[in-house]
């Protein structure tokens, strides 16, 4: 499995909602149907405020993100329990968040589906970094190093939870380990 990702961050700061990650006018969206979960990740994060997020996370009219990473304050994911919230962003192309803290939900909402890959920063980097600033992510060496100044930061851990985001959520680790027949 991919343990280094490399690429431009989108940062937001704290409570991003999930309404915020994906409205929910957009929860028709069935994410087991190909066209739909492609149109899913169209949506992500279109719920922030324009005012405080000029820049969008997908284009208008494109499908997919050009910001692999997130990166966030407190509490990312609060507020309702969807699912549709990390598999918008997976969807989108995101393939890690990096937040100080996570609603509950929404950090076992990401490992249960498998979209993307919940760290928890020691440090606010949400204050230290800007969107479009490249970050190299090691998932391995739990660290950020961030590709303008060197300067590396760390976050927690995964733990047993990273082996089940590596099958692709937990159904897929569940077969896989023999849990569930194939």
């Amino acid at each position: 499995m991919q343990s280094v990702f490399t690429g431009p961050v989108y940062v937001v700061k704290d409570n991003i909602d999930t309404d915020q990650i994906i409205p929910a006018q957009y929860l028709t969206l069935v994410p087991t149907i190909r066209e739909e979960y492609e149109k899913l990740g169209s949506y992500a994060l279109c719920g922030l405020p324009e005012s405080l997020y000029a820049t969008r996370y997908v284009k208008e009219g494109q499908l997919d993100s050009e910001y692999p990473i997130v990166v966030g304050g407190r509490n990312f994911g609060c507020g309702s329990s969807r699912e549709h919230a990390p598999i918008a962003l997976g969807s989108a192309g995101c393939r890690i968040v990096l937040a100080e803290s996570f609603a509950r939900i929404f950090f076992r909402n990401s490992v249960a589906t498998g979209e993307l890959y919940p760290c928890e920063l020691t440090e606010r980097l949400c204050e230290v970094l800007k969107t479009g600033d490249v970050v190299t992510v090691d998932l391995d060496a739990t660290t950020v190093t961030v590709k303008a100044t060197g300067k590396v930061f760390k976050f927690k851990p995964l733990g047993d939870v990273r082996p089940v985001v590596d099958a692709g959520g937990l159904f897929n680790y569940a077969r896989k380990t023999g849990m569930i027949a194939k």
